[in-house]
């Protein structure tokens, strides 16, 4: 591989003053409408829609004040619609970091190329609607949360509440309460309760991947969001299994209640079901559950210099990024890279995981990759966080019959911040209040 173009973006001020407090500090790539979303040290956000190359920050772009921690893009599928709608979610703190402020940005697919504010609808504890602010969570921000999205899914991780709360997104087509006739419904899917402290997340291809303290934790998706039927029905009396409206006392007439899918009903039923809608499941992080397997890294030793004993090392998996449906890549403290197999089994819902250790020739501090799981070729982007970044073709080094590694060395005239791909030869680097992109071949 040989590096065809190296062009540096210069970002208009207040960008690119080092001092600004609008200094860029993270990138976020959208491959289907080719967006770009880059994060200030102020917790404001510049969303670039349908960026081309060669790229200027003066293209039309759209700027989400602060507060923001996190953010990501996902992708909004129906069985109707062929094409995908693209939702940019933001995540922030609200009132002193009590709850957790949602706000979402929807790309039109009118052709304006743009992206405005999205139009959310849903009814469900924990959830409050704010015309103003966006979308109110009934969650702890605390000092650090994390979002994944994925395909009508995200993944939200709130350190201080120690939980991981898993959302659906369902388009609403023709409905009065977007301007394009296009608005979508927020439900609650799974909670899941942690015991241990997680460090990184990430949400693809039907599964859920939590980095954790000496491995990671693999669960699976559609396992997560299956939740509980509820049915709505008319009975006489309570029984077992189900919940009245009445705290439990039932006045001897016909009242409305909702019974468990694992529950039963005595008694005489008008109708056998009014509606059925799925309850939020809650799961714990160190359960044994079907869908779900803690996946440990290789033992790794250090000695001691003072008593010449050797003892573990505690490792923690800092970084995820999914290489294709059933492999992802995990990043641990100090710079090792794994890849995880994920396989389920052809009898129930039972996960079978493996990981092994990435040949490679540097401390890896930041990686990258672009997620194409048709191309052959698989390029994977990383660095040591100074001035230098290899691009690896791990095509056949992740398999285990061949330990190959193909490598091509770039040096930065700025220390590497952030990096991410834009295609799967093409790169755009972070460095110290400017952009770079670059191109190999």
């Amino acid at each position: 591989m040989v590096v065809c173009q190296a062009s540096k973006i210069l970002l208009p001020t207040p960008f690119a003053s080092p001092s600004s407090s609008k200094t860029p500090t993270s990138l976020l790539f959208e491959p289907h409408s080719f967006s770009l979303a880059l994060s200030h040290s102020d917790s404001s956000l510049s969303l670039f829609p349908s960026i081309s190359f060669p790229f200027s920050s003066t293209q039309k772009s759209l700027s989400i004040p602060p507060p923001s921690s996190s953010s990501t893009f996902l992708l909004l599928k129906t069985q109707k619609s062929p094409n995908p709608r693209v939702l940019f979610v933001v995540a922030g703190p609200y009132k002193g970091g009590s709850k957790v402020l949602l706000r979402f940005f929807l790309y039109r697919n009118d052709g304006s190329k743009a992206f405005e504010k999205a139009k959310v609808v849903s009814k469900q504890n924990g959830i409050e609607f704010d015309d103003k602010v966006g979308v109110l969570i009934d969650v702890s921000h605390g000092l650090k949360l994390m979002i994944s999205g994925s395909v009508n899914f995200f993944a939200l991780y709130s350190v201080s509440s120690s939980k991981v709360l898993i959302f659906g997104v369902n388009l609403v087509v023709d409905t009065d309460e977007s301007d394009d006739g296009v608005a979508f419904k927020l439900m609650k899917f799974a909670v899941i309760d942690c015991l241990k402290p997680v460090f990184s997340i990430s949400i693809s291809f039907e599964w859920l991947v939590l980095g954790e303290e000496n491995g990671v934790k693999v669960w699976n998706l559609r396992e997560l969001v299956k939740g509980k039927k509820v049915k709505k029905v008319k009975n006489y009396g309570l029984s077992n299994g189900v919940i009245g409206d009445n705290n439990g006392v039932s006045n001897g007439g016909s009242s409305t209640s909702e019974i468990v899918s694992n529950g039963h009903l005595d008694g005489k039923i008008e109708k056998p079901s009014v509606s059925v809608k799925p309850r939020s499941g809650k799961h714990r992080q160190e359960s044994a559950e079907p869908g779900a397997c803690f996946v440990p890294f290789e033992p790794k030793e250090v000695k001691d210099l003072t008593s010449g004993k050797a003892s573990s090392m505690s490792l923690k998996a800092i970084s995820i990024r999914p290489l294709s449906s059933k492999r992802f890549l995990v990043l641990d403290t100090v710079g090792d890279l794994f890849v995880l197999h994920v396989t389920d089994t052809s009898v129930g819902s039972d996960v079978t995981c493996y990981m092994r250790l990435l040949p490679h020739v540097m401390k890896v501090q930041m990686m990258a990759v672009f997620p194409d799981i048709s191309s052959r070729r698989q390029t994977v982007w990383i660095s040591d966080g100074h001035h230098s970044m290899h691009v690896v073709d791990i095509s056949s080094a992740v398999n285990e019959t061949d330990k190959r590694e193909i490598v091509q060395a770039i040096f930065t005239s700025e220390k590497v911040q952030d990096m991410i791909p834009t295609a799967a030869n093409s790169i755009l680097i972070l460095g110290q209040g400017s952009l770079y992109a670059y191109t190999i071949s």
